[in-house]
């Protein structure tokens, strides 16, 4: 609901003027960005997939008109019954029959070796890296001081004054993360929300914070090697988020 009502917003000036206090409570603003790295290769097809293509591709065939390959082999199996025949001179039979040519193919076919989907950063099992499974959408996470706890999560910061939540997620990405890495970040709304409580240790001014999730997609480059961070795909994040920030994440994450 939040994530519509903020599409539906025609700038984002609103940022600045939101409103950090419910009530009596005050609460920081952060803004948190939620970066995707894309499949490098074609990812693994479901089992709904793989029979939705193969009926496309029955459908395609029966509509389809004869290709230039199978019309020459038609061709070919009527000389090679009129050469048997002796209604031809057999000097006039192909040297090279279509078949000839799908079985040199075919031949071709089994001797090639295909790369390895499996990389150094798989065999290391490096999750720094964001040459790890290659065919799986990976989202980085950062480890975040709250109280005197360290957890990871997405990538956040305190919105400045007079500073939209865009602009903040612009600052996070380089102060936290460094000017190396490249990023696309979608739209000038946050895609999701989450709020949650400090410490009661750490409740000075503000008993928590409210953090507007922004999505961006990883266009290369590399993070500063200062930080500590993580690639990780869909279940790992699960296992390592928090149980209610991961159902806010994940809200807008598209399942594979």
């Amino acid at each position: 609901m939040l994530r519509r009502q903020l599409s539906n917003i025609p700038n984002n000036n609103f940022l600045i003027r939101f409103n950090s206090t419910t009530g009596k409570e005050k609460w920081d603003l952060l803004t948190a960005v939620c970066i995707e790295r894309k499949p490098q290769i074609v990812p693994d097809l479901t089992g709904i997939q793989k029979e939705f293509n193969d009926q496309l591709k029955s459908v395609e065939f029966e509509k389809s008109w004869k290709s230039a390959h199978e019309i020459r082999h038609e061709r070919d199996v009527k000389q090679m019954e009129l050469l048997k025949k002796g209604d031809i001179e057999s000097d006039l039979a192909l040297k090279q029959t279509a078949q000839d040519f799908v079985d040199m193919s075919s031949d071709e076919l089994n001797k090639f070796q295909f790369g390895s989907v499996v990389t150094e950063a798989d065999n290391k099992k490096d999750i720094k890296s964001t040459l790890r499974k290659l065919n799986k959408n990976l989202v980085l996470v950062t480890q975040t001081k709250i109280g005197d706890k360290n957890f990871y999560l997405l990538p956040q910061g305190m919105r400045n004054d007079g500073e939209t939540l865009r602009q903040t997620a612009d600052r996070v990405i380089k102060e936290q993360l460094g000017t190396e890495l490249k990023t696309q970040i979608y739209g000038n709304a946050p895609i999701g929300f989450y709020k949650y409580k400090y410490p009661k240790e750490a409740q000075n001014a503000s008993v928590g914070a409210k953090v507007f999730i922004y999505f961006a997609s990883h266009n290369g480059g590399v993070i500063n090697e200062k930080v500590n961070h993580m690639w990780l795909d869909r279940t790992e994040l699960q296992k390592e988020l928090p149980e209610k920030y991961h159902k806010a994440v994940q809200m807008f994450l598209i399942d594979e």
